[in-house]
């Protein structure tokens, strides 16, 4: 696939939302990480609308990011935050500047369905912690974005995982959240799966619904397609006053196991402190051992 330009010192970074609203004080420590980076900082001249939880009207998000995608100078788009909305504007841009000069569009949660359309595009962009993380995340999440914008990305290593199946593979990494990914069966936004590693994450679900999506994957045949899954964090889950019976991984497990391929647990991204960059649209080689797991950018 397609990968923009690594970024340099003095660099810009465009920063639209496309989902949730956010406001000024909740980008601050994500304006002044940027530029103690090194980089510069453009806000789109959107960004600070409101409708009720959006960051204003559909249209007015559409042109938010149709500002970023078409922007002269800029080498990365940083998505402000997420929650819902980021599909609700994907159908009506035009991709034409972006195709001259692509930049790496940056960000995780609901910018799942934009990374899904980017590698069925054929581009590589960055899941990673957006600004409004920025605050509460690790020192190794804010360096391993910066490393994946400037061209040498992480190797992310995981602890051994008692339900993670062992072996190796070799793959184009596509994935993000499980529920965003579910919601794009069928869509543009749907990543192309052939031999690829699919990673997995998700927040704030009923254990009943992981199984409901895991179940409609399966269904439509992606671990047949797949080399290998990786799974970082399943944050926050909830259960019914009757208990579904199972945990998200054990779900995720049960669901991988009829097929060869190996499952890895534990990663250092998704809707954690520790939201470490993965570049999406590029291959990486997994390895899963009995004594953990890595997972390296060729």
């Amino acid at each position: 696939m397609i990968q923009p330009t690594p970024l340099r010192k003095n660099d810009t970074v465009v920063i639209v939302s496309t989902a949730r609203k956010i406001s000024s004080s909740e980008l601050e420590p994500a304006i002044q990480w940027l530029h103690e980076s090194g980089f510069q900082v453009e806000l789109s001249p959107y960004l600070f609308e409101v409708e009720n939880q959006f960051a204003g009207s559909d249209e007015i998000r559409r042109k938010s990011l149709q500002w970023a995608l078409d922007h002269p100078t800029a080498k990365a788009i940083w998505c402000a935050r997420g929650g819902y909305g980021t599909a609700r504007i994907l159908d009506d841009l035009d991709w034409t500047q972006f195709t001259i000069q692509p930049k790496w569009i940056t960000g995780y949660s609901d910018i799942t369905a934009l990374h899904g359309l980017l590698q069925a595009k054929g581009y590589a962009s960055i899941h990673s912690t957006m600004p409004i993380n920025v605050a509460t995340n690790t020192k190794e999440a804010l360096d391993s974005l910066y490393l994946a914008w400037t061209g040498t990305p992480s190797t992310l290593e995981a602890e051994a995982h008692a339900l993670n199946k062992i072996g190796s593979a070799k793959g184009v990494l596509v994935g993000g959240n499980l529920s965003v990914l579910y919601s794009t069966l069928g869509s543009p936004s749907q990543p192309p799966l052939g031999n690829c590693i699919l990673f997995l994450e998700d927040l704030d679900e009923y254990l009943y619904h992981i199984d409901r999506m895991m179940l409609n994957l399966s269904r439509n045949g992606w671990w047949e397609k797949i080399s290998a899954v990786v799974v970082g964090g399943m944050t926050d889950m909830n259960d019914n006053t009757i208990p579904f019976g199972s945990s998200a991984v054990e779900t995720i497990a049960r669901h991988i196991a009829p097929f060869k391929i190996p499952l890895g647990f534990n990663f250092s991204a998704g809707h954690i402190d520790d939201n470490e960059a993965l570049i999406l649209g590029t291959t990486y080689n997994l390895l899963v051992g009995k004594s953990g797991s890595i997972l390296r950018p060729e």
